[in-house]
């Protein structure tokens, strides 16, 4: 984004997407659900672990964006990597559930300092130089480094892993923090926008505004259903049984480090695409779009597991879907959230995604019994429930309590 060189929103991009290409690498990834199962984890057990780590967002989400709409992103990110590298290393001694159940909380708890902080970072620092209508991009420019960094990561990893050996897996957690370390110092690189440092109301005030944004408009609620339907079950309880879902479809497992690599570059390329895609296409259509691609690949995966080539194309239309549609969802969301409870009332709206989380993974966890394909059948279901959920038009202005107006 070269336009932005030399203003306050460029360098929070630029240092964002930084933090995000060191942030975003595990060099476990490839082989995490192989790695719960050497470990002596079931797949009930590791939907339990998904569980643990939603309702850690579930408590989190909403003392955690107050915190940022107090304090600034720039703390809030700093607690969030210190908690992040803490509950990795509870990897390197996890082998009873109850040690995974724990890490995965303060995995979760720790994500919570991020979200909804991250976007009102980025969108005000858009804001204050004039530029709010390229959130989507600025956001696909940011998710992109994710892509990059798991290029590298996703083949070391499952080479490196190939054995399954104990060690193996020791290395990779470390390497992780490692690189963890470096995300905490880029933290400290992040200018606050002025929106984001001279808010200091009430944390009880912040909550009830941020309730209040969402009461009058409804449609930024069904825009947030329909596209935490879909990511929770073709992103957060896929994400988990691609791994066996190959293996067993005959793919070595060094191979899987491969199929992420392309994954990340078609992501990356994705990420990057998405000014374009927007201008010729609305955002409505590529969300619709999108969903169905999602439920597609769900019941691919579902109904021809046997099959590697069915099983590496549904894989693939997945990754794209996951790569387009958040970017898209934050542009929507953000122009009608207020600057000054904007973290609050992403927290807020997250609360309902920990709670659908909890709910999904709930009764998966015991279709989960039964094989694989049941579960995805089921998530099948629940992502085509999210897509048909309408996206209205957006309106251009939200009222703010107190009887003052914000012009979005």
């Amino acid at each position: 984004m070269k336009h932005l060189k030399g203003t306050l929103a460029g360098h929070n991009i630029r240092v964002m997407f930084w933090i995000q290409f060191f942030g975003a690498i595990s060099f476990l990834a490839p082989v995490l659900t192989l790695f719960y199962t050497e470990r002596g984890l079931s797949s009930s057990e590791i939907l339990i672990v998904l569980m643990f780590w939603s309702g850690a967002v579930l408590l989190g989400e909403v003392p955690t964006g107050v915190f940022a709409d107090r304090f600034g992103a720039k703390i809030s990110f700093l607690t969030g990597t210190f908690l992040k590298i803490i509950s990795i290393l509870l990897l390197l001694v996890a082998y009873e559930p109850w040690v995974f159940f724990l890490y995965s909380f303060i995995n979760g708890f720790s994500v919570t300092f991020f979200s909804g902080a991250d976007e009102a970072l980025i969108y005000e620092s858009l804001k204050e130089s004039g530029h709010e209508n390229q959130m989507d991009r600025a956001m696909g420019n940011i998710q992109s480094a994710g892509f990059i960094s798991m290029i590298f990561a996703v083949l070391f990893g499952a080479y490196f892993a190939k054995d399954l050996q104990n060690d193996q897996f020791i290395l990779l957690i470390l390497m992780g923090v490692a690189f963890y370390l470096i995300e905490l110092i880029l933290v400290f690189q992040v200018i606050e926008p002025k929106k984001l440092t001279s808010y200091r109301e009430n944390p009880f005030t912040q909550v009830r505004n941020g309730v209040e944004v969402i009461k009058q408009a409804p449609q930024l609620l069904m825009m947030f259903l329909n596209v935490t339907l879909v990511f929770i079950s073709a992103g957060a309880v896929y994400g988990y049984f691609d791994q066996p879902l190959m293996t067993n479809a005959g793919l070595p497992v060094f191979m899987i480090g491969v199929m992420y690599a392309c994954a990340s570059v078609m992501g990356y390329v994705s990420s990057n695409s998405i000014g374009w895609l927007t201008s010729r296409y609305s955002r409505k259509l590529l969300m619709n779009v999108t969903g169905f691609l999602a439920v597609g690949g769900l019941l691919l995966s579902a109904l021809f597991e046997e099959s590697l080539l069915m099983i590496l194309g549904a894989f693939f239309i997945l990754r794209f879907v996951r790569a387009i549609r958040y970017p898209i969802y934050t542009q929507l969301s953000n122009d009608l959230i207020p600057s000054q409870v904007r973290a609050t009332t992403i927290s807020l709206l997250s609360i309902v995604d920990s709670l659908l989380d909890l709910v999904v993974f709930g009764i998966l966890s015991t279709v989960a019994l039964s094989g694989y394909s049941n579960v995805l059948l089921g998530c099948a279901m629940i992502a085509l429930i999210g897509t048909l959920l309408p996206i209205q038009k957006v309106k251009r202005e939200v009222f703010v309590p107190e009887n003052t107006k914000q012009l979005i």
